[in-house]
């Protein structure tokens, strides 16, 4: 079966992260195996010097696995090479009920809009975006056709992308 994917757009400070991390935590309280995948617009960093993979990765190498008893994490320098897609960052996450995207507004999966009346840019997304099927905000905003969603219902939000992506009905 494919990955169900579900993603949460919107401009910088719409919310997107809060209704994320809200959506994994609601969604995982309910048995779900949830992934999630993040487009960083800037160069970030997840090694900090003084670690021993900063001081491997200033060294030269292209990639430093770090592996304990709890976590891990591959970190993969590009060096000069085109950014992976969303598809290939899809197929690098091991299985899971779905995948939540934060960010990749331009790609063609569903997605949901955030607005709040703090977020750098108020231009709504879903006018020119057919794959945005539903609005999050924390005021009231014209969304068409699409359902809207008070940005702190994060119940009601989960069964919306439940239902959207038909998760409720794969076996666990």
């Amino acid at each position: 079966m494919k990955q169900a994917i579900f993603g949460i757009v919107g401009w910088k400070n719409s919310g997107k992260t809060t209704l994320t991390a809200a959506l994994v935590r609601e969604l995982t309280k309910r048995g779900f195996r949830i992934a999630t995948l993040k487009h960083a617009h800037h160069a970030f960093d997840i090694d900090h010097e003084g670690t021993d993979s900063h001081r491997h990765r200033s060294a030269g190498a292209s990639e430093v696995a770090i592996v304990s008893a709890k976590r891990w994490a591959i970190i993969h320098e590009l060096e000069g090479a085109q950014e992976p897609t969303l598809t290939e960052m899809l197929a690098r996450l091991s299985p899971c009920d779905l995948v939540l995207i934060e960010g990749f507004k331009r790609e063609n999966h569903p997605k949901l809009e955030c607005r709040r009346r703090e977020a750098r840019d108020q231009t709504c997304l879903a006018v020119a975006d057919p794959t945005i099927v539903a609005v999050a905000g924390d005021y009231e905003t014209e969304t068409g056709d699409l359902p809207r969603f008070d940005l702190g219902d994060v119940e009601q939000i989960a069964d919306f992308v439940i239902s959207h992506t038909g998760i409720g009905e794969q076996a666990r």
